[in-house]
């Protein structure tokens, strides 16, 4: 079984569309029926966020951690729990191609980090953009670590104790206890996500204020 873990607080206006294209990836012809399951792990939501979910064929687990980190891990656990082989993992704000589970598998790797594009500049100032492509990397071989595109091996997660209890970068923390631990790491482009470049962001010190750090007075930093 494979198992999509989304950590989720609050929402409601996104969660739809995301759900869509995971369970759309989850039919792909190329995973020969193998049972795909979907778990969105709403963390102390006040909306209609588990209103929304409950529309759709996906599992949901309450939680009330107001951490990102542990938020994932829940899910991860949920999902070992039933027996899933691999763990793929994305944000409440994501839409994955079609093609997303396949891609991650193909590569026959311990863990697969993909990249990220931005679905809407438009609250964002044109420097910001410019900036952004300046920094961003998105080829074969890249470093970037988002937890909007990651999948990782039940086997190697076990191995490394899963995600650290941080309130961010605990994405970049599991890369790099995977590569310590010698697990082999595929960086890809060919599975591409597309994430929003809202400014509410939901978790301090991710994507969304990185976006907001790229502003015309703020030194140049390559986005992780």
């Amino acid at each position: 079984m494979i198992g999509i873990i989304v950590p989720a607080h609050n929402e409601e206006a996104v969660v739809a569309q995301c759900i869509e294209s995971l369970l759309l990836a989850g039919e792909h012809p190329a995973l020969a029926g193998e049972e795909v399951c979907v778990v969105i792990v709403l963390d102390q939501c006040s909306d209609g966020t588990q209103r929304v979910v409950n529309r759709y064929p996906v599992q949901s687990l309450v939680v009330s951690h107001c951490n990102v980190g542990r938020t994932r891990a829940a899910g991860a656990e949920s999902m070992l729990g039933q027996g899933a082989r691999w763990l793929a993992f994305t944000d409440a704000d994501t839409v994955v191609p079609a093609t997303w589970l396949v891609d991650q598998l193909r590569f026959r790797t311990d863990a697969v980090c993909g990249t990220v594009r931005v679905d809407d500049w438009s609250l964002h100032g044109e420097e910001v953009r410019s900036r952004y492509d300046a920094l961003y990397t998105p080829v074969e071989g890249h470093q970037h670590v988002h937890g909007a595109n990651m999948g990782v091996s039940a086997q190697a997660y076990r191995q490394v104790g899963g995600f650290k209890p941080l309130k961010a970068h605990e994405d970049v923390h599991l890369v790099a206890d995977l590569n310590q631990a010698g697990a082999s790491i595929t960086w890809t482009s060919i599975n591409c996500v597309t994430t929003s470049a809202r400014l509410d962001c939901r978790c301090r010190e991710g994507f969304g204020d990185y976006l907001r750090s790229l502003s015309i007075s703020a030194p140049l930093e390559a986005v992780s």
